[in-house]
């Protein structure tokens, strides 16, 4: 399996990038430059600012830089625009200790932030501000976290549901089949957004960010189990009458031994694809819910919300660099597709060698 899977070179490159991705997850407050929920009322949707290492004179430099900016006021929109200072040069500095502290996973007190400028009076936004005054990238980074965990903890929850219900229908038969199905059937043909939008709504608003967290987290894996009950259903219907589950039976193995010892196990690479496939769909789908106001709401930060303050017109005609949380929604969506894939083809004993 290993070796096929590294022939697939495509979904060996996006093994890396989901590294990379649950990477600045899990270090979020490390990587990112400020606060997410840092003010700079001086510069409100102001651009980004490109890393230089040659300056206005053309000397080469090997450590990089960024300008100053000075705010403009333009009389006719009565709106800012900024304008690189190049008298105010403030060179990038690494593992420094700048801004205010943070507890790293919500545990560990810190300040040491993995690249920054050291005066206090400069500023570094590679990817803009928003209509506040906040870092977009800093956002852009935090953001990561509960957008790239919910899957996996959705998914988690859908495959216990979706292999404990599927391998019960499956391995049993008659009336717990019957049930199990037709529960999966009118979860199927319920339509989604309106589901969601149902069940969102429910989640009373007083509740404090953890709570909504977990239950968007639920919400979803309540509805994402039935493709998976499915499969593994399918597949105990077809290894219940193998020799290997009749002589695990004559050998008075208990039923629940002979589901997770030995039929589970023969198809348990199967099972690791179908879950790394439907991970897209729960990140996709939080922030979907989040766009739509449903899902997470400030002051907790994921791309769904960051792509939900910059759905208005304004955002998109002054300031579209607002709108770059969409770029890590889709490279995450494809890679971990890929991966999957990959994986599949992989785990494929009738595949090509």
């Amino acid at each position: 399996m290993r070796w096929r899977f590294t022939r697939h070179r495509l979904a060996v490159v996006s093994l890396f990038v989901v590294i990379g991705l649950y990477f600045v997850a899990a270090f979020c407050e490390f990587l990112a430059p400020y606060d997410p929920n840092d003010f700079h009322p001086d510069y409100q949707l102001a651009p980004p600012q490109p890393i230089r290492f040659v300056d206005s004179a053309g000397r080469f430099t090997l450590r990089p830089f960024v300008y100053g900016r000075n705010a403009i006021l333009n009389m006719e929109t009565l709106g800012y625009t900024y304008e690189d200072d190049t008298n105010a040069r403030y060179p990038i500095c690494f593992f420094l200790r700048t801004g205010k502290p943070y507890k790293l996973w919500g545990q560990f007190s810190a300040n040491l932030r993995f690249f920054g400028v050291k005066d206090p009076d400069a500023t570094i936004f590679l990817l803009g501000t928003d209509r506040l005054g906040r870092d977009v990238f800093s956002r852009l980074i935090y953001g990561a976290r509960p957008s790239m965990t919910i899957g996996l903890v959705g998914v988690g929850l859908s495959l216990v549901l979706g292999v404990f219900l599927g391998g019960l229908s499956g391995f049993f038969g008659g009336w717990v089949d019957l049930l199990i199905q037709r529960v999966i059937e009118m979860l199927s043909a319920l339509p989604t957004i309106p589901l969601w939008m149902g069940l969102a709504a429910a989640v009373p608003l007083d509740w404090d960010p953890i709570r909504v967290y977990f239950m968007i987290t639920i919400l979803l894996s309540l509805i994402g189990w039935t493709g998976l009950a499915r499969v593994v259903r399918g597949r105990f219907l077809s290894l219940r009458e193998e020799d290997f589950v009749k002589a695990a039976r004559l050998a008075n193995s208990s039923e629940l031994r002979i589901i997770f010892r030995h039929m589970l196990p023969s198809f348990l690479s199967h099972i690791i694809a179908s879950v790394t496939l439907a991970i897209p769909g729960m990140i996709l789908a939080e922030t979907s819910l989040s766009f739509l106001g449903l899902g997470l709401k400030p002051p907790v930060v994921s791309w769904g919300v960051l792509l939900q303050e910059a759905q208005n017109l304004r955002t998109v005609a002054l300031a579209p660099w607002n709108l770059a949380p969409a770029i890590p929604v889709v490279v995450a969506i494809l890679t971990l597709n890929f991966m999957g894939d990959g994986l599949r083809d992989a785990t494929d004993p009738y595949g090509k060698a």
